[in-house]
C-alpha cells in the first residue's frame, strides 16, 4: 500500500477519545458502531492529523471541524453581536474552548493547547519535532488542503461540487459520472454546472441539484470527491445517507474502483447493516450479475473497524476483509458493543 496511508493512530484528549489507540487500516476502512461512541469524532481526529502538515492547516482543522456541527448556531449569534468579528467566532472562540490534544499516527504527531500567561491568552502547536506559540491576533487563516477531503452527511455544498467537478473533467470522466448517476435514478442522464450551479438532466430538463434528494447529492459528493483526492484522503460522515439500500453494492463498487485507480485512502462511517453486507458483496461479486469475480482489494486493503465502549472507554476491533466476509455470512454483529 502507498507510504501517504495512516495506518495506526494514537488519540488523546480529543472529543471523546481520552486514550485511544488503533492500528492495522487498509486503503478503504469502514467504520461501525452504536451512535455516539465516536465514528464521526475518530475519523476528525485522522483527517485534523493529515491535515496539519504547518500551522496553518492544522488552524485549519481544528477549527472546522468544532465549527461544522454548530454552524448554524455560530452564525447566528455573529450576526446578532456585531462588535463580535469573524475570527473571533469562528476561529478564536474555537480554539479556545479546546483542550490540550494530541493526534500521533504513521504519518505525523501533533498536539494542542491554551494557556493564559499574563492575562494574554496564547496557543502552543506541536508539528512533529516543531513548536509554535502565538496569540489570538496572530492566528493565520489559510484554504484547505485540496486533496484531503471530508464529506459530511449533507454531502458538498455547491461551491465545492463545481471546484471538484473540474477534476472528472480533466480525465475525461464526465459519461462515467452520467452513467453512474443511472443507479440512483434511470431518468437523470446528466450532470452539469449552469449558471454557477449544479445541474442534472432529469428527462427532458434541467433541474438544479437541490430539488433532488439528498441520495443524488451523496452519490455526485463522492465521486466526484474520489477524483479530487487523488494520492490522498476521503472522509465520508455516513457513506449510505441517502441512498437505497438496493443501490449500495454499486456505491461501493465505485469507491473501490476508483480508490485503487487514484490512490486514495478512504474512511466512512455507517450504521447501516446492509451498508456493511453491501461493500462484501461489491468485493466479491458482479454487482450487475452477481456471479463471483475477481476482488477489486486484496483481503489486507479492506478494513471494518468497530468502535464500542469497555468500561466506559472507547475502544476497536479490526477486521481484514476474509474476517469481515465471514461476519457477514454468519450475520454476526459487528455494529458496536
Amino acid at each position: 500500500m502507498s507510504e501517504h496511508f495512516i495506518k495506526n493512530i494514537e488519540i488523546k484528549n480529543f472529543k471523546c477519545f481520552e486514550d485511544f489507540k488503533a492500528e492495522g487500516f487498509g486503503r478503504v476502512n469502514l467504520i461501525g458502531g452504536k451512535n455516539n461512541v465516536g465514528k464521526t469524532a475518530f475519523m476528525e481526529a485522522l483527517s485534523t492529523n493529515v491535515y496539519s502538515h504547518n500551522l496553518g492547516y492544522f488552524v485549519v482543522a481544528l477549527t472546522r471541524f468544532k465549527n461544522r456541527r454548530n454552524s448554524l448556531n455560530n452564525l447566528e449569534a455573529y450576526m446578532r453581536n456585531s462588535q463580535m468579528t469573524f475570527r473571533e467566532r469562528f476561529i478564536t472562540n474555537p480554539l479556545k474552548d479546546t483542550k490540550r490534544l494530541e493526534i500521533k499516527t504513521n504519518i505525523r504527531e501533533i498536539a494542542f493547547f491554551p494557556k493564559n500567561e499574563n492575562g494574554i491568552l496564547k496557543y502552543f502547536f506541536k508539528i512533529d519535532k516543531d513548536e509554535y506559540d502565538f496569540n489570538i491576533d496572530d492566528t493565520p487563516i489559510i484554504r484547505g488542503s485540496e486533496n484531503i477531503i471530508f464529506i459530511g452527511t449533507d454531502g458538498l455544498n455547491n461551491r465545492t461540487l463545481i471546484s471538484y467537478f473540474a477534476s472528472i473533467q480533466k480525465v475525461d470522466k464526465e459519461d462515467f459520472l452520467n452513467k453512474s448517476l443511472q443507479i440512483i435514478d434511470v431518468n437523470i442522464s446528466k450532470f452539469k454546472i449552469l449558471e454557477e450551479s449544479p445541474y442534472c438532466k432529469v428527462g427532458s430538463e434541467y433541474l438544479e441539484l437541490t430539488e433532488l434528494g439528498d441520495g443524488v447529492k451523496q452519490f455526485i459528493s463522492i465521486i466526484l470527491a474520489l477524483y479530487q483526492a487523488k494520492n490522498g484522503y476521503l472522509f465520508i460522515d455516513e457513506v449510505g445517507n441517502g441512498i437505497h439500500h438496493s443501490t449500495l453494492d454499486k456505491l461501493w463498487n465505485i469507491i473501490l474502483t476508483i480508490a485503487k485507480e487514484q490512490n486514495v485512502q478512504v474512511f466512512a462511517t455507517t450504521h447501516s447493516k446492509e451498508c456493511i453486507k453491501a461493500l462484501v458483496t461489491a468485493n466479491t461479486e458482479d454487482v450487475n450479475t452477481y456471479q463471483p469475480k475477481e476482488q477489486i482489494l486484496d483481503n489486507d486493503e479492506i478494513k471494518f473497524i468497530e468502535l464500542g465502549r469497555t468500561e466506559g472507554k472507547i475502544d476497536s476491533v479490526i477486521f481484514d476483509f476474509d474476517e469481515l466476509k465471514n461476519e457477514v455470512e454468519q450475520n454476526m454483529e459487528i455494529r458496536g458493543w
